[in-house]
């Protein structure tokens, strides 16, 4: 859910700023700055006390956020745009998509993604070097991947998503074209208007598809949140000052957020 489409919402259920913030428990000053663009990029946290008050109510406000990259220049999306945004999508309408849609399908629906920072992109690569670095050391059979990867993820024809880094250890899984079936790990890093996407929709998505470890890397509050849903379902919050053990291998590589910060502090 974007903030254009909070403040859409917000109206659409006739709530002033002093009732959202009784609700959600969002101080009345915070939801001034967001709804008047004062701030673009709110705390993870003030996005999904939003969100949880903003789709508990309705079901045609409950579904969630459905856009696609406005930016594309595109004859098949311009000419057919109520087309796109309806559910019912499969992989083929997907694959049919021009080149550099940067959307994801889930469910059937179309969600779009964020351009990614040069920080996102960043913290991607590094993430996926270490991984692939391990590995090669312990001579495993696991594989690592970062986006663009479509990952085929109930082996169905209404989920095709791309994370930004993923590890499989399933060689079955892994095709030419796509990923088929769930990863093992997958870590996903926030770019603002993603927040909701990659916290809410995609953590519930993950989980029931049977991904045994999902991480979000949340750059502007330099926070990572780790569900280990093999052994334990509940999150554990770490900074960019700690080390993270990975739990597909039982800790036995550990992620230095401290070191990665140190190569990308200078884009702060």
């Amino acid at each position: 859910m974007t903030i254009e489409e909070m403040k859409k919402r917000k109206q659409e259920m006739g709530y002033s700023n002093g009732r959202l913030s009784e609700l959600s428990g969002v101080p009345v000053g915070t939801l001034q700055k967001i709804f008047s663009g004062e701030t673009t990029s709110p705390r993870y946290d003030t996005v999904r006390a939003l969100a949880e008050v903003l789709s508990s109510i309705p079901d045609e406000v409950r579904e969630p956020a459905l856009v696609y990259n406005r930016n594309l220049k595109s004859d098949s999306l311009n000419s057919t745009p109520n087309d796109f945004y309806e559910g019912g999508k499969t992989i083929d309408d997907y694959l049919a998509l021009p080149e550099g849609a940067r959307v994801e399908l889930i469910d059937g629906k179309f969600y779009e993604m964020a351009a990614p920072t040069t920080i996102h992109q960043r913290i991607g690569l590094i993430l996926g070097s270490l991984l692939s670095n391990h590995i090669a050391k312990n001579g495993g059979m696991c594989v690592p991947f970062l986006a663009p990867t479509d990952v085929q993820l109930d082996c169905d024809e209404k989920t095709m998503m791309q994370p930004d880094v993923l590890v499989v250890c399933d060689r079955n899984k892994i095709t030419r074209p796509r990923i088929v079936g769930a990863p093992d790990l997958v870590i996903e890093i926030i770019s603002p208007g993603n927040a909701v996407t990659d916290a809410l929709i995609k953590l519930s998505k993950y989980q029931k598809a049977g991904v045994r470890e999902y991480w979000i890397v949340f750059p502007d509050e330099k926070q990572i949140i780790v569900y280990d849903f093999e052994n334990d379902a509940t999150l554990k919050i770490y900074t960019f000052e700690d080390e993270i053990p990975v739990g597909i291998w039982n800790g036995a590589c550990k992620i230095d957020f401290k070191s990665i910060y140190a190569q990308i502090e200078f884009m702060y």
